[in-house]
């Protein structure tokens, strides 16, 4: 060791330095000053060591911020999560450790790239990942936003080798297993809020799957629309569907305007049956009474009762002519009734 010393520092020991000085009377003195080398070898090599040591340990320390979390690793593999504050590790080899923002809401975009955010903001199409197909065969152009942030720090370094990719990959997945279980019309109009929500809900479940550690805070359909090459023929079609709702909706009226009428007249009917009903009933109560006081009459006068039957149902079956009733055991009675004869005997 020494020897090296030496080779490093020159053979000699103690060298000379030469200082140039200008004295009050203008002339340049040199003054040599001596400076002994030899002390750098009076420091004890140990202690030489323990500073290096020191420095070296001092390299594990480390702070982690409130929206952050330190994940520590031993010889490359997980030992243990940190939260904020000020913490140490043993040095580089042995242990390491990533700093993680768990806080921040990330973003990728589906359909579409930001070129220049707001406020003049600047987008560019994807159409190879906005355009889909829909339950009923129909394309559509979606757009979309995916929010996210992280849940398990240790997951999202050691499970996922490109985050943003493979947010981007489950999210296209998902909405085009979504999409295409609703019709284009659905997707344009009523069931928006529906899709957003079983895409996210979808998404989370593929992520959760395959140990990602993201948490999907939301889910945004940007744009929803068909695309330019068919967008005439889909107008055609929704104004084909405009007036058969108008259809719809006249029929509609007109079913509440005639129901009700058709309502009222079957209860005036079924009202006046009641009624006829009621009126036959009573009819026949009364006809039963009369029947029954005739025939106590009867009982009481048979003969008496059947002529004055005979002659009531006579008056009946011809009424406005004078009749003649003679009796069946009438004798020396010629039985001759003359229809052409009137009233008053007149012909």
């Amino acid at each position: 060791m020494s020897d090296f010393f030496d080779e490093l520092f020159g053979k000699n020991k103690e060298q000379s330095v030469e200082v140039g000085v200008k004295s009050s009377s203008g002339n340049n003195s040199t003054v040599k000053k001596g400076f002994n080398y030899s002390l750098l070898y009076k420091i004890p090599l140990g202690l030489i060591l323990l500073v290096l040591l020191v420095m070296y340990m001092i390299t594990g320390f480390y702070t982690v911020e409130p929206k952050e979390v330190g994940v520590v690793t031993r010889f490359g593999k997980f030992l243990s999560i940190t939260g904020p504050g000020l913490h140490y590790h043993l040095p580089y080899p042995f242990e390491s450790v990533n700093i993680v923002n768990v806080t921040d809401v990330r973003r990728v975009e589906i359909g579409y790239r930001t070129i220049k955010p707001a406020p003049d903001a600047r987008y560019q199409d994807m159409p190879e990942e906005a355009l889909m197909l829909t339950g009923d065969l129909s394309i559509v152009s979606v757009e979309a936003t995916v929010l996210y942030k992280i849940k398990n720090a240790a997951d999202f370094i050691f499970k996922v080798q490109n985050p943003e990719n493979t947010v981007k990959d489950a999210a296209e997945a998902a909405l085009r297993q979504i999409v295409g279980l609703n019709t284009i019309n659905d997707i344009l109009t009523s069931e928006k809020a529906a899709i957003q929500a079983k895409t996210r809900q979808l998404l989370q479940e593929i992520l959760d799957k395959y140990e990602t550690g993201i948490m999907v805070v939301g889910f945004l359909l940007q744009d929803v629309s068909v695309p330019p090459e068919v967008e005439e023929a889909y107008r055609d079609v929704a104004s084909a569907k405009e007036d058969k709702q108008k259809k719809i909706n006249e029929a509609l009226a007109y079913k509440n305007q005639i129901i009700p009428k058709a309502r009222g007249e079957a209860a005036k009917i079924i009202n006046e049956a009641e009624a006829y009903k009621a009126a036959r009933i009573a009819q026949a109560k009364g006809d039963v009474a009369r029947f029954e006081q005739i025939l106590t009459r009867y009982k009481m006068g048979e003969d008496v009762t059947r002529i004055r039957l005979y002659l009531e149902t006579m008056e009946k079956v011809l009424p406005g002519l004078n009749k003649i009733i003679i009796p069946e055991d009438s004798a020396g009675v010629l039985k001759l009734l003359n229809l052409n004869q009137e009233k008053g005997g007149e012909k």
